[in-house]
C-alpha cells in the first residue's frame, strides 16, 4: 500500500513539472531586445512574452532592474522611452 501512494505521488510530480513546463514553453510567441537610458547609465536586456508589447515590458523589467535602486526608481525607469528595441518573432 506504501509503494502505491509513493507511485501516484511520483505520477503527480511528474506530470505537474510537465504541464508547468509545456505552458510556459507554449506563451513565448515574441522576443525583444532594448537598451534603456537611466540614472546616466544604459543597459540592454533581452525578454519574451505571449506578444512583443509583453516581451518588451519584459525586457525593459530587466534593465531597470539592473540600474534603479528602490520602488521610485523601479517605476521612473519603466516609464523611459527605450533608445533602441530589436524585435523577433
Amino acid at each position: 500500500m506504501k509503494k502505491g501512494r509513493t507511485w501516484a505521488a511520483i505520477a503527480a510530480v511528474a506530470a505537474l513539472v510537465a504541464i508547468l513546463a509545456y505552458g510556459s514553453m507554449a506563451t513565448v510567441q515574441a522576443e525583444c531586445e532594448l537598451c534603456v537610458q537611466f540614472n546616466g547609465l544604459t543597459e540592454c536586456r533581452r525578454g519574451s512574452g505571449a506578444d512583443q508589447e509583453e516581451a518588451k515590458q519584459a525586457a525593459q523589467k530587466a534593465a531597470c532592474a539592473v540600474m534603479a535602486a528602490g520602488m521610485a526608481e523601479s517605476v521612473n525607469c519603466s516609464r523611459v522611452p527605450p533608445t533602441n528595441v530589436r524585435c523577433d518573432r
